[in-house]
C-alpha cells in the first residue's frame, strides 16, 4: 500500500497498573483515535499496550504490524528495548489486536504497507521504551532510598555504582506500574545507540525453523471445517445457478452454501471439499466483461494517451521547447497486470457465533474506517455477523508473504459469510489457481513521452503521459476527485497518487514538464502491489533518460549525475553504486552493465546491474544495490529487503504477466505464471550508506529500481531498447 505526505507524530501515553505486578504501557496516535480509547484498567489484563514489563524480567513489545517476512517483529522492539536499555535476550512480542489505538498514523487505520512500519513508530516506540525506563528508574530510586541521578541502567538491570547494588527491571515493575507517567522524558542522542544500527538476531527465526510459528493456513480451533469457494470464471460474473446435488454425495462434504462471492463447498478437509467442487453444476451469468482482451485492453490505453488527461504536474511551456529542440526523442511504454502469487495461497478461518466473531488471518488491515474497504478483518466479520466492532477478536498470525494482497478482505468476507451459513469455525482456502486467478493485480499501464534536448545534450522539455487504471477508486469508493487529506492530501482532478508515484516528483533537471494522468476503467481489480506505482514507473523514467544519455552520447551515470546535482541522496547512491560495481571498468566478456536509480518510500536507492544473453534470454549475474533508508535499525533486515526486493522485481521483469482472455485471467498456477527460481537468482551486494536523516521504508524501495538496470543493460549488450515487460528480447 502507498502512502504520502507530511504525518503529525505527537502521541500521547496512558500507563496503568498490571495485575499481578507489571508495568504496561499504551500509545494511541490521537489524531487517528476513531474509537473510545482501550480502558486503561483493562489493558493490564490484555495485549492492547505497546510495553508490557513482567515481574520475572521480560519485556514483551505488542507489534501492531504485520510480520510477512519483513522483519517488523524484531525492528519494533528494537526500538523499545534500546531506550529502555532492556535486555535483549529477554524481550519478545506479540501481535496486537484490533483497534483503533493501533492504527498507523500514516494511514489512519490499522494495516501493514507503504513500507512505514519502522518510520511511524520511530517516535512513539523510543518514547515508550523511554517513559518505561524512567518509571524504573523512578522505582528504583525509591526502593533504595538513593537520588535518581545516582542511577544507571543496562541490559534489563538498574545499577547504583557507589552502593554495588542492582537491581534488576522483573524487581522494580510492580511499583513502577504504580507510579505517576512523566509528561516528558529524554531520548537518546543517536551516538548513545547500542541496539540500532547493530545486527540482532530475529525474534521469529527461532519458531519459523521449528515449525512452531503459525500461519493462517494452520490457524484455528480442532474443529475447524475447511471450505473452497467457486467464483465467477469470467471477471465480474455473476452465479445464476447451481446444481449441488453430486457436491453433497463427495465424502467429506457437510455442507453448500451460497455466498457473495460465488458457492461455498464445506468439508472435513481440503481434499474432499475440492472434489465436491469439481462436482458443482454452475451456471454463470458473464456479464459486461465477457469480451475483455489483452488486446482491448491495451488498446484502451493506447486511445486514452490520444487525450490530455488531467494535469499532475506543468512546469515552464513544454509546448515551446517541444518545438524549438534539436533533438527530440519519443517513445511508449506499456506494462502488464501482475499477480502478488505469494508463498501462501489467501485462507481465513472465523468462527462466526451469535455473541461475536473471532477470525485468524494473515492480514494487512486488522482495522479501520467503514469507509475504507468496509473497515478491514473486524469491519468486514462485524457487518457479515451483525455484531458490534468490540464483538469481533482478529487473531493475526504469521503471513506467507503479503506484498499488498492481504491488504484485501476478500477472504476474510469468505470464511465469515460461510461460517456464519454453516455455524461452525470455518477455513476457507484458496488453490493456487484460485490465488492467480481471483486477485487484484497490479494494474497495467501505458506510457507515451516525448522529450527535447538542445545542442549540449540538455533536456529542456520533458511530456509524459499516464494512462492505467486507479486503485484507490475500488478500494475507497468516492475518494475521487477530493480524497481524505489525512491520507496523503486532496485527490483533485481525479488524480491516483498511486499512479503517478515516481513521476509527479521527477528529480531530474529535464526543463519544461508537461505530465498528466488518464484514469482506465478496465473491467479488471486492481490492489496494492510490492512498490505499488513505483514498480511501473521506476521502470519507465529510468529507462527513458537512459535514451536520454544515449541520445546526448553520454555515459549513462555521468548523464545522471549532471541532471541530478540538485538531489544530494540521489547523488550518493548512484555515485556509491557505480563505485562499487566497477562502473566505467570493461565487465566480463559478452556482458555489459545497466544504472538505475530511484526514491521511493522516503529511501534512495541505487542499482546495477551486470547483464548477459544465454540462449536468447537474460541472465543476471551480479546487482549491485545501494540504499539511503536514513537512519538503520536493523541492518541485517535492510540488507534482507533490498535482496528480496531484488527478487521480487528481477521475477515481473523476467517473466511474469497476467493475461487476459474472453474475460478470463489465463494463469492457472506457476506452469502458466513462472516465478523467479533459485537458479536465476543473481549474486546481491548491499551497502549501506550511512545517514543521519529520518528512517525511510525498505520493504519496497528494492524493487523499482531493478528492471530498469536489467533493461538498460541489455541495451548496451545488444543495441535493443525494452519498452514493455515482460522481457522479450528479438
Amino acid at each position: 500500500m502507498s502512502a504520502s505526505g507530511a504525518v503529525s507524530r505527537r502521541v500521547f501515553i496512558t500507563a496503568s497498573v498490571a495485575a499481578g505486578g507489571g508495568l504496561a504501557l499504551a500509545i494511541w496516535a490521537r489524531r487517528f483515535l476513531h474509537e473510545p480509547p482501550l480502558d486503561p484498567a483493562a489493558a493490564a489484563l490484555a495485549p492492547d499496550a505497546w510495553v508490557r514489563l513482567d515481574t520475572d524480567g521480560w519485556l514483551t513489545v505488542m507489534v501492531a504490524r504485520s510480520e510477512m517476512g519483513q522483519g517488523v517483529s524484531t525492528a519494533l522492539p528494537m526500538l523499545v528495548a534500546e531506550e529502555m536499555d532492556a535486555d535483549w535476550d529477554r524481550v519478545h512480542f506479540e501481535f496486537a489486536p484490533a483497534n483503533a489505538a493501533y492504527y498507523n498514523p500514516a494511514m489512519g487505520l490499522q494495516a501493514t504497507g507503504g513500507s512505514t512500519a519502522v518510520w511511524t513508530a520511530w517516535m512513539p516506540l523510543r518514547q515508550a521504551g523511554a517513559t518505561a525506563r524512567a518509571m524504573l528508574l523512578a522505582a528504583a530510586a525509591e526502593r533504595l532510598g538513593v537520588d535518581e541521578a545516582s542511577l544507571r541502567t543496562d541490559s534489563g538491570t538498574v545499577f547504583h555504582d557507589p552502593s554495588g547494588r542492582r537491581l534488576d527491571y522483573g524487581e522494580l515493575a510492580e511499583v513502577a506500574g504504580q507510579l505517576e507517567v512523566p509528561a516528558e522524558v529524554p531520548l537518546k542522542d543517536p551516538s548513545q545507540f547500542r541496539l540500532i544500527g547493530t545486527d540482532r538476531r530475529r525474534l521469529d527465526t527461532h519458531d519459523k525453523i521449528i515449525g512452531r510459528a503459525v500461519f493462517g493456513i494452520d490457524a484455528g480451533p480442532e474443529d475447524t471445517l475447511v471450505a473452497v469457494v467457486a467464483r465467477s470464471p469470467v471477471l465480474g460474473g455473476r452465479l445464476e445457478r447451481v446444481e449441488d446435488t453430486a457436491a453433497r454425495a463427495v465424502p467429506g462434504v457437510r455442507d453448500v452454501v451460497r455466498i457473495s462471492s460465488g458457492v461455498a463447498v464445506v468439508a472435513d478437509g481440503y481434499w474432499a471439499a475440492t472434489q465436491g467442487r469439481e462436482a458443482l453444476a454452475l451456471a454463470w451469468d458473464e456479464g459486461n466483461h465477457a469480451d475483455l482482451n489483452d488486446a482491448s485492453i491495451s488498446r484502451t490505453m493506447r486511445e486514452l494517451a490520444d487525450d490530455s488527461g488531467r494535469s499532475v504536474r506543468q512546469e515552464q511551456d513544454a509546448d515551446a521547447a517541444l518545438a524549438a529542440a534539436t533533438v527530440t526523442v519519443e517513445a511508449e511504454y506499456e506494462l502488464p497486470y501482475l499477480a502478488h502469487a505469494c508463498m501462501e495461497p489467501m485462507n481465513c478461518t472465523a468462527d462466526v457465533r451469535a455473541d461475536g466473531v473471532t477470525v485468524w488471518a494473515p492480514t494487512q488491515f486488522q482495522a479501520g474506517p467503514r469507509y475504507m474497504a468496509g473497515g478491514g478483518t473486524r469491519g468486514a466479520a462485524a457487518r457479515i455477523a451483525g455484531v458490534a466492532l468490540d464483538e469481533v477478536e482478529v487473531i493475526t498470525t504469521y503471513l506467507g508473504g503479503g506484498f499488498g494482497r492481504r491488504a484485501e478482505v476478500d477472504f476474510v468476507i469468505d470464511a465469515c459469510e460461510t461460517s456464519k451459513a454453516v455455524g461452525r469455525p470455518v477455513r476457507v482456502i484458496y488453490s493456487r489457481e484460485d490465488d492467480l486467478q481471483h486477485d487484484f493485480y497490479r494494474p497495467a499501464s501505458f506510457h507515451r513521452l516525448s522529450a527535447a534536448m538542445d545542442s549540449t545534450g540538455q533536456p529542456t522539455a520533458w511530456r509524459h503521459r499516464i494512462v492505467s487504471p486507479s486503485i484507490l477508486r475500488r478500494f475507497i469508493p468516492g475518494a475521487i476527485p477530493d480524497f481524505l487529506a489525512h491520507l496523503g492530501g486532496p485527490m483533485k482532478g481525479g488524480v491516483d497518487p498511486a499512479a503517478v508515484e515516481g513521476i509527479a516528483d521527477l528529480p531530474y533537471a529535464v526543463g519544461a514538464l508537461d505530465i498528466t494522468y488518464s484514469e482506465a476503467d478496465l473491467g479488471v481489480p486492481v490492489g496494492y502491489w510490492r512498490s505499488v506505482g513505483h514498480s511501473s514507473n521506476a521502470f519507465v523514467v529510468e529507462s527513458f533518460v537512459d535514451e536520454l544519455a544515449h541520445a546526448a552520447g553520454e555515459d549513462p551515470v555521468e548523464f545522471r549525475r549532471r541532471l541530478l546535482a540538485g538531489h544530494p541522496r540521489h547523488l550518493r547512491v548512484l555515485e556509491a553504486a557505480a563505485q562499487v560495481s566497477g562502473w566505467g571498468t570493461p565487465p566480463l566478456e559478452g556482458r555489459a552493465r545497466g544504472v538505475a536509480v530511484h526514491e521511493s518510500f522516503g529511501s534512495f536507492v541505487a542499482q546495477v546491474a551486470e547483464v548477459s544473453v544465454e540462449e536468447g534470454k537474460p541472465r543476471v549475474h551480479r546487482v549491485t544495490c545501494v540504499i539511503d533508508c536514513g537512519v538503520v535499525v536493523n541492518p541485517d533486515t535492510v540488507r534482507a529487503q533490498m535482496e528480496g526486493g531484488i527478487g521480487f522485481g528481477l521475477s515481473a521483469a523476467l517473466g511474469e504477466r497476467v493475461a487476459i482472455e474472453a474475460g478470463r485471467v489465463v494463469p492457472g498456477n506457476f506452469d502458466r505464471y513462472p516465478i523467479l527460481t533459485m537458479s536465476q537468482m543473481p549474486a546481491v551486494e548491499v551497502l549501506l550508506v550511512p545517514s543521519g536523516d529520518a528512517p525511510g521504508g525498505v520493504g519496497e524501495p528494492g524493487t523499482p529500481p531493478i528492471a530498469p538496470a536489467v533493461t538498460n543493460a541489455l541495451f548496451a549488450l545488444t543495441g535493443q531498447r525494452i519498452r514493455s515487460l515482460p522481457i522479450a528480447l528479438s
